[in-house]
């Protein structure tokens, strides 16, 4: 029984260091607004870009993106169950570094790929970051899951 509570506060428990909210914050917000971007502006960052990509069923991975983009950039934003938030984000980050970012390579060069992929970079690490660290003192993962 001791084995499952302390598995339970490794993946839901978390530090007390203040300063993981800005990460929380940067990363949050920055979900938020692709996921919502993805229903807003179809032909640009969704399932009209979906099919630019190369993707079969464009509507529905656009809009599932989306969905997930905002469903965990808010729970990370709240840091509520933040490292488990943090796991779907990485699999859209790792999804996008290979079907948009790595194609750059092949038409563009390489010095284009690293231009373009800086943003994605950071905001991968940031989740990594917090994937190991959990969502801080100011989350409701400290509040709940002590």
């Amino acid at each position: 029984m001791k084995t499952v509570s302390s598995l339970k506060t490794k993946i839901l428990g978390t530090g007390d260091d203040s300063k993981m909210i800005i990460i929380r914050i940067i990363a949050g917000l920055i979900f938020i607004s692709e996921g919502i971007l993805k229903y807003k502006q179809a032909q640009w960052m969704g399932p009209g870009r979906f099919t630019e990509i190369g993707f079969s069923h464009p509507f529905f991975w656009a809009y599932f993106t989306g969905g997930i983009e905002i469903l965990c950039g808010t729970l990370v934003l709240t840091g509520l169950i933040t490292r488990l938030a943090s796991i779907p984000l990485l699999i859209v980050m790792i999804t996008a570094f290979f079907e948009t970012k790595i194609p750059i390579i092949e038409t563009s060069g390489i010095w284009a790929f690293l231009h373009e992929y800086t943003t994605d970079f950071a905001l991968t690490l940031l989740l990594v970051f917090l994937l190991i660290h959990g969502g801080g003192k100011w989350s409701a993962d400290r509040k709940y899951f002590r």
